[in-house]
């Protein structure tokens, strides 16, 4: 048997961080077993489809270097791979279950269910669907009140409907009763339950992995399986990942739910790849930093944890910093003239500058806040910094640099360190915190940058004392 794993977003914003968590783990085991992974766009939730989200998609999991063997974007033996190019795979699969006895068409409509729920829940009874139209033709549901011409069409779930099943990370699970689940909608769009049975079989899927969110869904997949004489895959449900609260972590409540964030922030992409392993796994040697070729050939479904991880940003800032001090300068250095979109002599400055800040940052947004002096076009103070620095009280300190500095023949790093201290703590006096801040937040914009002295001859003679007058004409 070919191991095929398989994940299945939808375009329906920025993906989200559990797609690359679930990702990750197809992909290792996968690797591991010589399958193959299959990207499948699950496109039929219309109501909330975006066109942009399906390239963001590709984008973010290519740069997490998380890729795939099958997908809408590559073809392959099973094409096509959207749920919306596929619609007419899915209404003689449930016309087969009406036929058969295990559906049924439900003619209510959305005001009749929303009445039933909340009488339901006042009632304190369990939800679910009371059946009303099943037996019915649609002439003798027509003559009932909360009648729609187009119908649903539900699964009939039987009395002694199979509740456990096998999970390769949690043994044997107990999944709740489900209700009649709607199968197919009134747009003749399926819902995910019918979908993803449908297409798993027919793409030949042996492992489905997913969300724990899942488990109470799984009896009707199964039933689904057996009803239609299909073998059932393995199924294997992650823990979830969380907040510090505890809570899911969803894009409505943390930035960090979106894949897209990491990118924007400057987080490496093999940094979050260990991150999102230790969320959910632990090496047979309890090392905490492992590459995904490590992950794969250790790789075991019994090592995953079922407890829900808490998605700890303090922690991967520690282990992205790892990652970026283990870098060669040279590489490093690319990665940071990419991620602030320089180029010319402006990328040169980024390169020769990051040897300065490799071990100041966690993440190249904050190489970007400090080299940004170097190469910014408008050049500007931050407010703070001058009401605290750069106030009548500095000037004789920002004068007295200006004029030491102007004087030099030779920019560099030692002349301008000498010149400077001469200047300023044996001239002035001052203590090297007094004298040195003003310089740094006239030259830098900023209190927080690479060296000081490195960065004035980065920064050239000219724009050195050009920032040093402006600070004097505030």
């Amino acid at each position: 048997m070919t191991v095929r794993l398989r994940v299945a977003p939808s375009p329906t914003g920025d993906p989200h961080v559990g797609t690359a968590y679930v990702s990750l783990f197809d992909l290792a085991f996968v690797r591991q077993q010589g399958g193959q992974f299959v990207l499948r766009v699950e496109d039929t939730d219309r109501a909330r489809f975006r066109a942009d989200s399906e390239q963001q998609i590709y984008d973010t999991l290519r740069w997490l270097g998380l890729d795939w063997d099958e997908g809408p974007d590559k073809g392959g033996p099973f094409a096509p791979y959207r749920q919306s190019e596929r619609l007419d795979t899915y209404l003689p699969v449930a016309t087969r279950l009406i036929e058969e006895g295990h559906a049924y068409l439900c003619w209510c409509t959305p005001e009749r269910l929303t009445e039933m729920r909340e009488a339901q829940q006042k009632a304190k009874q369990p939800t679910g669907y009371d059946r009303l139209c099943l037996g019915k033709t649609q002439e003798e549901r027509a003559k009932l009140p909360g009648f729609s011409d187009r119908p649903v069409i539900r699964m009939l779930i039987p009395a002694d409907v199979p509740l456990t099943f096998t999970d390769l990370i949690r043994g044997e699970v107990h999944a709740p009763r489900p209700d009649d689940q709607v199968i197919l909608k009134a747009d003749g769009f399926p819902t995910y339950h019918l979908a993803v049975v449908v297409d798993d079989h027919l793409m030949g899927i042996t492992h489905v992995v997913r969300g724990e969110e899942w488990i109470s869904s799984t009896p009707k997949h199964t039933l689904l399986y057996d009803w239609l004489g299909w073998d059932r895959p393995a199924f294997a449900h992650m823990p979830l990942l969380r907040n510090v609260d505890k809570s899911k972590i969803s894009k409505r409540k943390n930035p960090a739910a979106r894949l897209s964030w990491f990118v924007e922030e400057g987080y490496l992409p093999e940094a979050l790849r260990n991150f999102l392993a230790l969320m959910g796994y632990s090496m047979p040697d309890g090392r905490e930093i492992f590459t995904f070729e490590e992950m794969v050939e250790s790789f075991d479904w019994s090592r995953v944890n079922a407890v829900g991880p808490v998605f700890d940003l303090d922690k991967l800032g520690w282990l992205n910093g790892h990652y970026i001090r283990a870098l060669p300068v040279e590489e490093l250095a690319e990665r940071v003239v990419a991620y602030m979109g320089v180029t010319g002599e402006k990328a040169e400055l980024v390169r020769r500058a990051t040897a300065l800040v490799q071990e100041r940052m966690a993440v190249l947004r904050e190489a970007r806040e400090m080299l940004l002096f170097l190469v910014e076009d408008d050049f500007g103070v931050e407010p703070e910094a001058a009401a605290k620095f750069l106030g009548a009280e500095q000037r004789p300190t920002v004068q007295a640099a200006r004029d030491a500095l102007a004087e030099l023949q030779r920019w560099e790093t030692v002349g301008i360190e000498t010149a400077l201290r001469a200047s300023l703590v044996e001239g002035l006096g001052l203590k090297p915190k007094h004298a040195f801040g003003p310089v740094r937040v006239a030259v830098t914009g900023r209190t927080v940058s690479p060296p000081l002295f490195e960065s004035i001859e980065l920064l050239g003679k000219d724009k050195t004392l050009e920032r040093l007058d402006l600070a004097l004409a505030r």
